[in-house]
């Protein structure tokens, strides 16, 4: 039993960490309201759609990934109750698979763009260019922090399950 509650102790804090995608892209949004109503400048003017797109990216990921651990939290009993192996086995190669991923995409792919959007900044000056590149570093920081954590918190995850495995081996 301590393995689910493990289990659903991890999904819950997801749940908890993939709503400030959704709070955030909020943000976003009432920023590129603001931006419509009170800009002045071809710059802040600029920020209206690359912001709007950015926040509404922001709560589509958000709203994806809460529904989708919120749906998995409901299996996870299921799954253990059916065979306590086989639920194990399963999470530690879906959790491998995404500590993988987090080191390709999250640790790579999102540190390079950010970069190639920082050179862009520096080599071209029309106001949306720079809204758009300075919105988009933006929001894969907001990705980079919260993900940042959730690779945390599903490393100490996938320890917890070796450790489990290892157990039930002996």
């Amino acid at each position: 039993m301590e393995i689910l509650k493990l289990t659903t102790d991890w999904a819950k804090a997801e749940l908890v960490s993939t709503s400030f995608f959704i709070v955030i892209g909020i943000a976003f949004v009432l920023a590129s309201f603001g931006f419509w109503q009170f800009g002045k400048t071809d710059l802040t003017r600029a920020y209206i759609i690359p912001m709007l797109v950015a926040g509404i990216f922001l709560i589509t990921v958000g709203l994806g990934l809460f529904f989708t651990n919120k749906a998995r939290i409901t299996k996870f009993e299921t799954a253990y109750n059916d065979d306590i192996s086989t639920f194990v086995a399963s999470e530690l190669e879906r959790s491998e698979a995404t500590l993988k991923e987090y080191k390709t995409i999250v640790f790579t792919a999102i540190p390079f763009i950010i970069v190639a959007c920082g050179l862009v900044i520096f080599l071209v000056n029309t106001p949306i260019w720079r809204a758009s590149m300075i919105s988009t570093i933006a929001m894969l920081a907001v990705i980079l922090l919260i993900d940042g954590l959730a690779h945390a918190r599903i490393e100490a995850y996938y320890k917890e399950l070796k450790k489990a495995e290892i157990v039930k081996e002996k």
